[in-house]
């Protein structure tokens, strides 16, 4: 193990080196059975005499701190050493807003159906394909010049890759100029914030929404205000005025599921217009569509420059491997840029590389198409196991997009309880109750099928119904 000691001063070199490497022992940083660093290697990196680091190894040996085996080295004693107390509590404390902003979701340990929304089957991911391509991205001489900074807008054949693939799966009008590659939609949406808004800003959420984007807002100094949705998706006759920003899933409503309409689509790029407000549209889960005329995106809609469109590949690929984009107006690439830039730089590269070629083979397309039609399969055994065994119970909400299916509880019924209830039979699943903003919570379940697989559909179900009574 590398232990660092520093000096300070050239009094008492070896009390010092003998002290931090006692500290370090009884911190807990150097455990029982580690190896101390050689005299000889400590000394060079010091720049002073092997004796010196001698006599500091010759009292904590003395004092059974360390041993020596010879031939071997030295090494940590296994003497049941107690840690010391840490130092006194730090005076620096967080802003008050993080004992609002918590972690979600929520662990839930012990599922065995797992029907969480969100979660892709990651089975079905073309492993061998990806590592033959990372291989090769690897290599040295495909990595570059180490010292080259790369592009904070993401490397210019993801660019291109991505623009290719949003304009024939979802009718987005960008060039890869227009893109930026992020980590995911969290970074993009962090981006906007730090592009285009204030502290105390108000920005509309759609509610029941998405939970880790109003946590975002607020985190950033946000005004988070929830917006109603109804089969059509956000009203936007009930947006607050003062608005300066509105996020939307348009095309599959987190977590509820309807399409927002046309004439609604319409209505809201004529307020954000009259208002001069920005539109962030996540379309998070839209190549997952099974049936209806394929949803127009608002950006697609716009000729006003408003929208900013954010996707994601986690809900395609595997969660883990955090790559998203943001396709934003010629007049914010500038900002985009440097804004990304100094919150993280870009994102990994090899990774961009990687998936650049994985497009640009068509190896993204056919995993879709493969994985759509499994996809597919789950949906209607949910949809289809939710109308008879739960037709009592629950009201399912019309959806035909997506990896989840929302269902409504009569009014009254705790829909966490009936979580809770779910978990100790092995099934895990979100209750609908957790996504809402403002307005009350609507009590019901959200079911995704991204994670179980068409065989265990059924028994989990069947289980939950057990728990319903």
């Amino acid at each position: 193990m590398d232990v660092h000691v520093s000096l300070v001063g050239r009094k008492d070199l070896a009390g010092q080196i003998y002290r931090q490497l006692r500290a370090a022992i009884l911190d807990g940083r150097l455990r029982a059975g580690e190896a101390a660093p050689p005299t000889r290697e400590l000394a060079r990196r010091l720049a002073i005499s092997r004796n010196t680091v001698a006599v500091a190894y010759d009292r904590l040996v003395a004092e059974g701190f360390l041993e020596s085996r010879v031939g071997a080295g030295t090494f940590v004693r296994d003497a049941g050493f107690l840690e010391r107390e840490r130092p006194a509590a730090s005076p620096l404390r967080p802003r008050k807003v993080w004992d609002e902003v918590g972690v979600w979701p929520a662990r839930m340990p012990g599922i065995t159906w797992d029907f969480r929304a969100g979660l892709p089957d990651v089975g079905l991911f073309p492993y061998e394909s990806w590592r033959r391509i990372m291989a090769g991205r690897l290599r040295p001489s495909a990595l570059g010049d180490p010292a080259a900074a790369g592009d904070p807008a993401g490397l210019k054949e993801l660019r291109e890759a991505i623009a290719r693939h949003v304009g024939v799966s979802r009718s987005v009008r960008a060039a890869a100029a227009d893109v930026v590659v992020t980590s995911g939609i969290q970074q993009a949406l962090d981006l906007v914030v730090r592009v285009l808004l204030e502290p105390g800003d108000v920005v509309a959420v759609e509610d029941p929404g998405y939970p880790p984007v109003r946590m975002l807002l607020r985190a950033a100094g946000m005004r988070v205000r929830g917006v109603p949705v109804d089969a059509e998706g956000l009203r936007v006759d009930a947006l607050p005025d003062d608005a300066r920003a509105v996020y939307v899933t348009p095309s599959h409503q987190f977590p509820l599921g309807m399409p927002m309409s046309l004439p609604r689509r319409r209505a809201l790029l004529e307020w954000a217009h009259r208002r001069d407000v920005v539109i962030v549209e996540d379309d998070y889960d839209t190549e997952y569509r099974y049936g209806g005329r394929p949803i127009e995106p608002l950006q697609s809609l716009d000729d006003g420059g408003r929208v900013l469109y954010m996707g994601t590949f986690s809900k395609i690929m595997r969660p883990v491997l955090r790559i998203g984009f943001l396709v934003a107006p010629p007049s914010l690439h500038r900002a985009f840029r440097l804004a990304r830039y100094v919150s993280s730089w870009h994102a990994d590269l090899p990774v961009q590389a990687a998936l650049a070629r994985f497009i640009d083979e068509g190896l993204l397309a056919r995993h879709i198409r493969r994985s759509r039609r499994e996809y597919e399969a789950r949906h209607e055994r949910v949809a289809g196991l939710l109308g008879t065994l739960f037709a009592d119970r629950l009201a399912v909400v019309p959806s035909a997009a997506g990896l989840h299916l929302s269902a409504t509880l009569p009014d009254g019924t705790d829909d966490a309880a009936v979580v809770r209830g779910a978990l100790a039979e092995g099934v895990g699943l979100f209750a609908l109750s957790e996504f809402a903003v403002d307005g009350p919570a609507v009590p019901g379940l959200v079911f995704g099928y991204g994670a179980v697989t068409l065989p265990e559909i059924g028994e989990g179900l069947r289980r939950l119904r057990r728990v319903l009574g």
